[in-house]
Order: C-alpha cells, then sequence, then structure tokens
C-alpha cells in the first residue's frame, strides 16, 4: 500500500464554538467535492449561552450538518426553519446566492446544552454554481445502515457498501459515519476515486500503523484498503469522484470562477442579498 497523506487539523472557533478543520489544508485542497471540513468538538453550554452562528453567505456549494450529540436550528433565506437534531442530515445547496443561521435552540439556551459534530462543504460541479438554492432535511431514519459483524455503517451521504443515501448530492460522493467494535477489521474499496477518513474517537489502525485521532487521512486511489479497530471506535469516510476544475475559496464563498468571488463579497458588503425571514444581525465581510 502507498503511504497515506496524514492532514493534522487546526484548533478554530467559530462565533466561540469550538473546531478543528483538517480541510482546507496546503497538502490537500479537496477530497472529491469536499472543500470543507469542520470537528465541532463536543461542548457543553451552560443555560444562558449556546452557539449562535449569524446569519452569512455562501455561493457555489452545498453545506452539511451532522451531529452526534445535541440540536440545533437551521434558518435561511429560502424561509426554512428547522430543527436538526443528532443523526439527521441538515443539507443546503446555496447556488448562486444564499444566507444562513445556525444556533442553539431557545430550550438549549435556556436549559444548557451539549453539542458535538460536524459541518463539511461539497463544492457544486461548475454547472450547478449558479443554480438555484435549496434546502432539505432528512432524519435518522431515511439514512440507510448496514449492522454487521460489529461494523456498523450509517451513509449519510451519497452512496458506497451497497449503500445509498436520499440526500440529494450533485456529484458521486461518499460520506459515512463508522462504527467499528474492538478487534473488527473494515475493508474501504476503491470505488470512489478520492477517499479520506477522520477518526472521532477510538483507535484505528491503518496498515503498519495507528491512526491519530482527529486527523485526516487522505486513502492512496485505485487501491482498496483495510482498517483495524484496536479498541471500540468511530470514524467517518468521506471522497467521491475529483471535482470538475480547480475552485478557489474566499471567506464562505467557493467558485470555479474568481469573479464569481468578487462579485459576491461586494454584494455581502452592500447589502444586496437574500435575507433570512425575521433577521437582522449579520456576521459582515471579513476585511
Amino acid at each position: 500500500m502507498h503511504t497515506p497523506l496524514v492532514i493534522v487539523p487546526r484548533a478554530e472557533s467559530v462565533e466561540g464554538q469550538p473546531i478543528l478543520r483538517p480541510l482546507p489544508s496546503a497538502k490537500c485542497r479537496s477530497v472529491g467535492p469536499f472543500v470543507f471540513f469542520d470537528h465541532m468538538l463536543e461542548t457543553d453550554y451552560a443555560p444562558g449561552h449556546g452557539m449562535d452562528i449569524r446569519q452569512h453567505p455562501h455561493i457555489g456549494l452545498s453545506t452539511l450538518t451532522y451531529l452526534f450529540a445535541g440540536e440545533i436550528l437551521h434558518k435561511d433565506s429560502l424561509g426554512s426553519d428547522q430543527r436538526v437534531k443528532a443523526g439527521e442530515v441538515s443539507w443546503m445547496t446555496a447556488g448562486s446566492a444564499i444566507a444562513h443561521v445556525e444556533r442553539t435552540t431557545p430550550e438549549g439556551v435556556r436549559e444548557g446544552s451539549r453539542l458535538h459534530g460536524l459541518q463539511v462543504w461539497l463544492a457544486s460541479p461548475q454547472a450547478d454554481e449558479q443554480g438555484p438554492g435549496s434546502y432539505s432535511h432528512h432524519p435518522v431514519a431515511s439514512l440507510p445502515l448496514s449492522d454487521n459483524l460489529g461494523v456498523q455503517i450509517r451513509m449519510i451521504a451519497g452512496s458506497g457498501f451497497c449503500l445509498e443515501s436520499p440526500v440529494p448530492v450533485l456529484s458521486p460522493t461518499l460520506y459515512a459515519e463508522v462504527h467499528m467494535l474492538s478487534a473488527t477489521t473494515l475493508v474501504v474499496p476503491s470505488e470512489h476515486a478520492e477517499r479520506a477518513l477522520y477518526v472521532i474517537a477510538g483507535e484505528v489502525s491503518l496498515g503498519d500503523g495507528v491512526i491519530e485521532p482527529c486527523s485526516l487521512v487522505v486513502l492512496p486511489e485505485g487501491e482498496d484498503v483495510t482498517l483495524y479497530a484496536e479498541e471500540d471506535s468511530h470514524l467517518v469516510l468521506i471522497g467521491g469522484a475529483p471535482l470538475d476544475g480547480p475552485r478557489r475559496m474566499n471567506w464562505n464563498f467557493v467558485a470555479s470562477d474568481p469573479a464569481l468571488i468578487e462579485q459576491a463579497r461586494a454584494r455581502w458588503a452592500a447589502g444586496d442579498w437574500p435575507v433570512v425571514p425575521g433577521e437582522h444581525g449579520r456576521i459582515e465581510l471579513p476585511r
């Protein structure tokens, strides 16, 4: 097996929520359609506090929020107003212009809450970059699940392992949550051209080495690889077809044409952008 690329994430904070961010990286700009990967670290919010990511814009991408613990409220400029619980998928496609907010629910702020999960961005194919925006919510019961010989796989988005998610991805995608009991193995097939894994908890070995928790391991293309759980472990697999050309990323904007990003920056700065109903606060354009 060729030596996999290991990306150590950088620690950051988004509106007070601590995160680890392995993508994008100088070593790797994308894995399949995935251009951004945030691990929202397990955080306990005291009563009166919570995550509050105010109104902000996107173009040229889809966001997917998936929680392991907690509940958030998603609102967007299409009029969506959705509670998202652990195990459910919140999927938003930006198209040419969308704005949204994500925050702790009012009950969570009042009573205190715990939050732990992932948010990823998937770059849209060039043909869809300037298309219409959309939003869909997918309950946990709608996501296909395989549970065999101590290895549980839930297909969050896309397809793999003979499972296919109902999330309306725009290009071939792999996004799976995996739970492995101690001493079990999982063969990750080469059915997707680009793949990576991220260990959330536990100890998993690949070849002769143990994967460091909270590191993104980009798997060699064209090779089936075998994972071994040294202990009960929790991880995700991402990947898919390579992007149909390079992407530029600036703040919350992703595009194949830099001019689209400059136009989006100017529009947001000028207030010429769809508004989330009932929202007045917003995150201003960084200088």
